[in-house]
């Protein structure tokens, strides 16, 4: 079982094959929040997330020979980077099967670090159901994403990290998946400072940890589509969800437009790059999810490895959320000009257009008017108020659009 001793093991194993990654603290979310914030930053990791550290101790905390045959994994990316770099660095065959979902950054990811990719089921458990046969039916070793006591003791080592750097923290911020990330840090930190508070993240599209310790019992939960893809789970660790339900202070959920501002927030205030699943912790924060927060809180940014594609979607998705874009629906006179004025009194409110779109055809127009669709640049939520009322000044008769 994990224990503190464990993790201590695991940090000898791995310490020189990991990174021992930055705390940096944040000076714009500190003001902001008004208690000290720190980001321990493991999308700055080798593999770009956490997930390296357990499976590296995994695999060193075995002999050579019990891994002659490989090893095998299921994962939606981060777990597969992290296999895929330890086996390569040990010289260990690694077959990874992943959602046939996964997003295409991911799977190149895994297999340029050399292992064997399998894309098979709709999503995660399908995959992980895959690969525990294959290893059965094959004699190699499975790891396990999360619910493993070696894969827990690995990922525990950023606990003993951030009390070597910030002795005096008061509350660490964690994400949550199936919770072997959570119950790691725990153990580590309130072996050694009991009054630590730590707080856990889910996001509401997927609350297997919430649920179970809720409800203190293990059950599949339903999964919506989220952004937060890793840590998409259905159902909480079996090993994992005891120790969290006995030493986490506290679990907390975020919604989707939440993870995608503090995805936002994170690359224009702090430029740092992570992922949804990384950004559950400071959505928390940002949100105030988590109750009486003070002193120096560390925010774990877990993971940064986000497909451009995704990464497109998202900023423009925390951009809507925040009032930097603005989209409207305007009905006016079909007169020569009328689409100019328009333009000049946008002009005059500091708005950029970002697209816009003509219509006469709509069922409904009244006959001599036309509707514009446009996509305005705005410098938040009062600039967007503004924009509004001057438009209703001049007579627009305007439809906002979400």
């Amino acid at each position: 079982m994990l224990d503190y001793e464990l993790i201590l093991e695991a940090q000898d194993r791995i310490r020189k094959r990991v990174r021992h990654t930055e705390l940096i603290s944040s000076n714009h979310f500190s003001q902001q929040l008004g208690y000290p914030l720190l980001l321990k930053c493991e999308n700055l990791q080798t593999t770009g997330a956490f997930k390296l550290r357990g499976a590296m101790n995994f695999m060193t905390a075995h002999e050579r020979s019990e891994l002659a045959q490989g090893v095998t994994a299921a994962s939606a990316g981060n777990h597969a980077q992290g296999v895929a770099y330890a086996a390569d660095l040990l010289g260990i065959p690694a077959k990874i099967f992943m959602p046939q979902t996964t997003p295409p950054q991911k799977v190149q990811a895994t297999r340029d670090l050399g292992a064997e990719v399998v894309l098979t089921g709709a999503n995660f458990d399908e995959s992980f159901a895959a690969a525990q046969t294959d290893s059965l039916q094959s004699g190699t070793v499975f790891i396990h994403p999360f619910d493993d006591p070696l894969v827990m003791a690995g990922q525990g080592t950023i606990g003993l990290e951030i009390l070597k750097d910030l002795p005096d923290v008061a509350n660490i911020v964690v994400p949550i998946g199936g919770g072997g990330l959570l119950a790691g840090i725990a153990v580590a930190i309130k072996e050694l400072n009991p009054r630590v508070r730590i707080i856990g993240v889910e996001t509401a599209s997927a609350p297997c940890m919430y649920r179970a310790v809720q409800d203190n019992c293990i059950t599949d939960v339903p999964l919506s589509v989220t952004i937060a893809d890793g840590i998409a789970v259905k159902k909480a660790g079996q090993l994992a969800m005891p120790i969290i339900r006995d030493l986490v202070d506290e679990l907390v959920l975020v919604e989707e437009e939440e993870i995608a501002l503090a995805i936002v927030a994170l690359l224009e205030k702090s430029k740092l790059l992570v992922e949804g699943a990384g950004a559950v912790a400071l959505a928390a924060l940002l949100n105030n999810k988590v109750a009486h927060v003070r002193g120096k809180t560390v925010c774990l940014l877990s993971g940064g490895n986000i497909d451009v594609r995704t990464l497109a979607l998202v900023v423009e998705r925390g951009l809507l959320a925040a009032g930097r874009y603005l989209k409207l629906r305007i009905e006016m006179q079909d007169t020569p000009g009328a689409l100019a004025n328009l333009a000049t009194d946008l002009a005059f409110t500091r708005a950029n257009i970002h697209d816009i779109t003509h219509d006469r055809r709509t069922k409904g127009l009244v006959m001599g008017t036309t509707a514009v669709q446009l996509v305005l640049e705005t410098r938040g939520q009062d600039h967007a108020q503004q924009v509004l009322a001057l438009l209703a000044k001049r007579g627009y008769s305007v439809t906002t659009e979400q």
